[in-house]
């Protein structure tokens, strides 16, 4: 079975489809020489019945047992009658006629019809018995008459299937090949897109194909966008790493040389120690973002987190960075669930995302709803909250376009919401803590 399934899946949609074609064809044949059969000589020794009892009603109805007027009678259905006292026929019988009637009991009950087939000499002899007072009207199909109708029915039976199972045919080979022509085209336009050529991909249709060509459009247009940027921000982070290497270098020499390109000793190695910080800090985000792209969240359901000291700890961080900048705290004894180093790394980020862009005050709330982030500088652009969190995306003042998406990464593997948004006065960005039951996940790489 196993390996059945492999070869079938291995067929192509067309080689599926004519498989399927050629079951069904054989399926036909199967059912047309063993069940039709049956089934219509079942119905045609029905219809043989009823024809044989309205003719016997009409031999009753016109008197024509006593009046033996052949002219009026059914020429396909001959009648014998049978006298229940003398146990004889009354009609003029020839031999052929005696060899079938002596297949037939006439004295069987009836009440008042009694129906019945036999064979006779390789052909079915249908019958019936009609009680009438002290006689018995015993009816016999003409099996030419017989034959005829059979033939007929059998006909237009089969041709009847052949017109519904040709025009079912037609159909499907027309849908097959309405699946296979634009599945072609995707398979196509994926291929040029793989081997880095331009594509394009028309294909109108409004089902699940439709929906799939123009996700695939959509798939392309972001993941050129994607490389764009990504372009782009290659470019400015060699520019940005080249800046203080360049520095670090150029203070290190002139200093080896006996030279202070910065007054004194002091403040030329200051200005190293410097740059050094801000490598450093450049490289740790980006370890750090690859890092977290392998984040998994394999810890036990619940809140086990105490989330208070993290956010203290950041702040107290946070405050040499700008002293000019009013933190205000508003924070109770709250559970997240997760560990606490990615978790440092959101509330980090978050507040530094703030001091980057606040006037004076940032402000963090964090209670039974989750954490939010608040400071009272510009308020961001539309189209800027639509891509807060993508990575590599900058703000004005932004330097890699990593934390915000770290801050996604590390949220989404724990179950929580990241969000931002404008205020009246400035711009706050909420994790807010799932509602229901948690959907553990993993971090995917970008």
């Amino acid at each position: 079975m196993k390996r059945l399934k492999i070869w079938l899946r291995s067929l192509s949609l067309l080689q599926q489809f004519l498989l399927l074609a050629f079951c069904v064809a054989i399926f036909f044949m199967i059912f047309f020489f063993t069940v039709v059969p049956e089934s219509i000589d079942s119905f045609v020794n029905t219809q043989m019945y009823d024809y044989i009892h309205n003719a016997q009603e009409n031999l009753i109805a016109n008197n024509l047992l006593i009046n033996d007027n052949e002219e009026e009678r059914d020429s396909n259905v001959n009648h014998f009658i049978y006298s229940k006292s003398n146990h004889n026929y009354l009609s003029n019988i020839n031999p052929e006629q005696q060899q079938i009637l002596d297949n037939i009991d006439p004295d069987v009950k009836a009440d008042p019809y009694y129906d019945g087939v036999f064979s006779y000499e390789g052909r079915a002899v249908v019958y019936s018995i009609r009680d009438f007072d002290n006689y018995s009207i015993i009816s016999i199909i003409q099996n030419d008459f017989r034959n005829e109708y059979r033939k007929a029915l059998n006909d237009s039976t089969i041709n009847m299937m052949i017109i519904v199972v040709v025009g079912l045919y037609s159909f499907l080979i027309m849908w097959v090949m309405m699946l296979i022509h634009p599945l072609n085209q995707i398979k196509n336009y994926i291929d040029k897109i793989k081997d880095g050529e331009k594509a394009k991909l028309n294909i109108s249709r409004k089902d699940e194909i439709g929906e799939v060509a123009e996700a695939l459009l959509d798939m392309q247009e972001e993941l050129s966008k994607q490389e764009k940027i990504r372009e782009e921000m290659i470019q400015n982070i060699s520019h940005d790493l080249k800046t203080p290497i360049a520095t670090i270098k150029s203070y290190s020499e002139s200093i080896k040389d006996g030279i202070y390109p910065y007054d004194t000793l002091e403040k030329s190695v200051d200005v190293i120690i410097e740059h050094a910080d801000r490598l450093e800090k450049k490289v740790y985000s980006l370890i750090t973002f690859n890092k977290l792209g392998y984040l998994v969240d394999d810890l036990e359901d619940g809140d086990n987190l105490p989330m208070r000291p993290i956010v203290q700890k950041a702040i107290l961080s946070a405050r040499v960075i700008r002293k000019d900048v009013h933190f205000e705290t508003e924070l109770e004894d709250i559970n997240f669930h997760g560990a606490e180093e990615p978790w440092r790394i959101v509330v980090e980020n978050l507040i530094d995302n703030a001091l980057r862009y606040a006037k004076s005050v940032v402000k963090l709330t964090l209670n039974k709803d989750g954490l939010c982030v608040y400071n009272d500088g510009k308020q961001m652009e539309e189209e800027r909250i639509e891509k807060l969190f993508k990575p590599y995306e900058m703000g004005t003042d932004g330097k890699f376009g990593l934390g915000l998406s770290i801050v996604k990464r590390v949220t989404e593997t724990y179950g929580y919401r990241v969000s931002g948004e404008n205020m009246n006065d400035g711009v706050i960005f909420r994790v807010l803590r799932p509602k229901g039951k948690r959907k553990k996940h993993s971090a995917q790489k970008v």
